[in-house]
């Protein structure tokens, strides 16, 4: 597996999981990103790297399709077609599958070699999460 950045697509895992929703039906869409959160929030005490990484990937996909999007994905990471309608309740889950990524059992928390590199791809998941997060209303 190649990775060459810390940012949600930037390993060749990433690029493989996003290029697989190409010319799958909407349902399959839905079903291979709530997949991806459901392996890592079902994980036992270790979350697997591989998992986190599709995590990620479908997280920050989610985060991009929201209404008040506050993250954008470069088309060449993102998918050709755009997301189907994704349900509500992706957005908690995207959000309690990266939290699960951030733990020390995981994998990808722990995994990095370079301290730098480590707390840059916090910054990329916090970006994500902060994406997901629904925007206050600050009016009274």
């Amino acid at each position: 597996m190649g990775t060459w950045g810390t940012g949600p697509f930037d390993s060749d895992l990433a690029g493989d999981f996003v290029d697989g929703l190409e010319g799958l039906s909407s349902q399959q869409i839905i079903n291979v990103l709530a997949q991806a959160f459901l392996r890592v929030t079902n994980a036992k005490a270790r979350v697997d790297g591989g998992d986190g990484i599709q995590a990620i990937a479908a997280a920050a996909l989610v985060a991009s399709a929201l209404p008040d999007a506050r993250i954008h994905i470069d088309p060449d990471d993102g998918p050709k077609e755009p997301l189907p309608e994704l349900p509500v309740s992706f957005r908690a889950a995207a959000l309690l599958a990266l939290q699960r990524v951030l733990q020390d059992g995981s994998e990808m928390a722990t995994g990095w070699v370079d301290s730098d590199d480590a707390d840059q791809w916090r910054h990329e998941v916090q970006q994500v999460i902060d994406a997901l997060e629904p925007p206050t209303n600050h009016s009274k």
